[in-house]
């Protein structure tokens, strides 16, 4: 007699399964579009098992819609976004963790209140000031409005918090002041949550659609998101094989970035435990 429990290890396995089918069919369907031959496709429409191939789609995807200049712009505005956000969250996080000053507590206030304006709201107010600045139409624009994160600084402010304070006092006593400090002894131990920010910034800038739709108005400075908008053709319709090539091109490295760094985004999203 099968007993409960493989009764419910046995439902629990199945659907997850099937949680796990529904989410990844997107993605195969968009595979599946992307080397769909063109022709007769509004007619014939696509059967779920591809019986011919055409990868002729994503050449034409590439030039017609300037992807390799995307693809670049978009590594520049991504990259420059995450290297001003750790220079900026990590000493911030590291102030308002293990600094006792006037005013913490009302700029952590600030931090936590900063999470809950979106950041929709605040887009015409910068829009306007950036083009006052003349960054307008700028890869400078697309990235000095990201320069800080108040998420990045209250989650890696919860990973400092855990650094145990002996090891800060040991540190101190070994004459290292508080930027070594930060530097040998909190970065390293805080490297998880770190790791998890980077990802997740990363991934939110890569995809930023409204955004660089906003600013970015020259096709030399367009990111990926951007890119695919040109298969939009009121005359002529949607190029759909073409665009589901694009959107494979444009979402592959950061699908193949989570994979490669899903344990270390799960550690750093999991807890703040620092190993003894």
């Amino acid at each position: 007699m099968t007993s409960p429990n493989k009764v419910r290890t046995a439902l629990v396995t199945a659907l997850g399964i099937l949680a796990a089918a529904l989410a990844l069919f997107p993605f195969y369907w968009m595979m599946r579009t992307a080397v769909a031959p063109a022709e007769g496709l509004t007619t014939t429409g696509l059967s779920l098992i591809p019986t011919e191939f055409d990868f002729s789609n994503f050449g034409r995807a590439w030039e017609k819609a300037n992807l390799g200049q995307a693809v670049l712009n978009g590594i520049a505005v991504t990259l420059g976004i995450l290297v001003l956000q750790l220079l900026t969250c990590i000493p911030a996080a590291y102030a308002l963790s293990k600094f006792r000053f006037r005013g913490a507590g009302v700029i952590l206030s600030l931090v936590l209140a900063c999470l809950l304006i979106p950041h929709q709201a605040t887009m015409i107010p910068t829009f306007v000031g950036l083009n006052l600045l003349g960054l307008g139409d700028t890869r400078l624009g697309l990235v000095l409005p990201f320069v800080t994160s108040a998420i990045g600084i209250f989650m890696l402010r919860q990973q400092m918090m855990a650094v145990p304070d002996a090891i800060m006092e040991a540190a101190r006593t070994d004459g290292l002041g508080p930027l070594r400090t930060l530097v040998s002894v909190v970065v390293p131990i805080s490297a998880p949550s770190i790791a998890a920010f980077s990802l997740l910034s990363v991934f939110t800038h890569w995809n930023d659609y409204l955004w660089p739709l906003l600013v970015a108005r020259s096709p030399d400075i367009m990111t990926p998101p951007l890119s695919l908008a040109i298969f939009q053709n009121a005359d002529t319709g949607f190029d759909y094989p073409a665009l589901a090539a694009a959107a494979v091109v444009v979402t592959g490295p950061v699908v193949i970035l989570f994979l490669l760094a899903q344990r270390h985004f799960v550690r750093g999203m999991a807890g703040t435990e620092v190993a003894g």
